[in-house]
């Protein structure tokens, strides 16, 4: 069964193309930038790679009013969840479902405190990626979307399948934000800082620098309680070579924007000050992004 309606609530690069996507069988409304939306609303969405066409969906620059029984994929940057939410909160209903899709840690924690028990909150990972360089214009590569268990995510990944989006559903939610964060940990800051697309990071003269910032994270995963699997950097490794686009870091600090660095690494950093775990790679890694995002302004 469908939603009434579903909003993609911070329409860039994965929430245009999941809402172009979920458009096919669904009232879909993406909310996005001034310049995004005004390219669609006039010529349509363009998706390119994995899945392709013009999508002719409804866009808007914010959300006026949700329906009963809506749907909400959150899909800004962790560090706007918080706001995007806020300004919603008003509006949700007992019967809305947020599905928090951001990167990083932490962040259904942000969400379900911003909206005070007003709406259904569900925690979702995508390994899916997607490049927005263009107002209107989407490059996407097919991965998956992970949604903790519950029964309401039961409904939201028949209809996401049903759009062609590839969705499982885990029993150990927390393995897997960790399992992402690691490869996150990775692959963001070394192709921003070496402004390189995400597969080209496998180079062995970056074997190291690779080796400790996942022994790092696992070492504060381990201390949150967190196990891991065997042979975890080829796992990572294995992953990273399957995408060769550029990272949502690497976007951000082109576009000169800001970057989820406090949710990935910087939060690594934080939780190895909580539990005295040294993280010198990883703090390295985060004062270089921190140092980007002011001079690319």
């Amino acid at each position: 069964m469908s939603f009434n309606k579903i909003f993609i609530l911070g329409a860039g690069a994965i929430g245009s193309a999941f809402g172009a996507l979920l458009s096919r069988r669904n009232e879909v409304t993406l909310i996005g930038r001034n310049d995004h939306v005004d390219v669609v609303k006039t010529n349509g969405l363009t998706l390119s790679g994995d899945a392709k066409g013009s999508f002719f969906v409804e866009a808007e620059t914010a959300i006026t009013e949700v329906p009963s029984d809506s749907l909400i994929l959150l899909t800004t940057k962790a560090h706007d969840a918080a706001r995007a939410v806020a300004g919603i909160r008003s509006m949700l209903r007992n019967d809305t479902v947020i599905l928090v899709l951001p990167n990083g840690l932490g962040i259904k924690d942000i969400v379900e405190k911003a909206v005070e028990d007003t709406a259904e909150v569900i925690r979702g990972l995508v390994t899916s990626a997607a490049e927005f360089f263009e107002p209107g214009k989407i490059s996407f590569w097919q991965g998956e979307t992970v949604l903790e268990s519950t029964q309401t995510s039961k409904r939201i990944a028949r209809v996401l399948s049903e759009s062609g989006l590839k969705t499982v559903i885990s029993d150990d939610m927390q393995e897997e934000i960790w399992k992402k964060l690691l490869v996150n940990c990775v692959l963001n800051p070394l192709t921003t800082i070496l402004q390189v697309r995400n597969n080209e990071i496998l180079l062995d003269s970056l074997k190291e620098i690779r080796q400790e910032i996942i022994r790092e994270c696992v070492v504060v995963g381990e201390s949150e309680g967190t196990r891991f699997e065997q042979n975890l950097e080829k796992c990572v490794e294995r992953k990273i070579a399957r995408y060769t686009n550029y990272s949502s870091m690497y976007q951000d600090i082109m576009k000169q924007g800001k970057t989820e660095i406090d949710f990935l690494n910087g939060k690594i950093v934080e939780l190895g000050r909580k539990h005295n775990v040294p993280t010198p790679v990883n703090e390295a890694l985060v004062g270089l992004i921190k140092y980007l995002e002011i001079s690319r302004k």
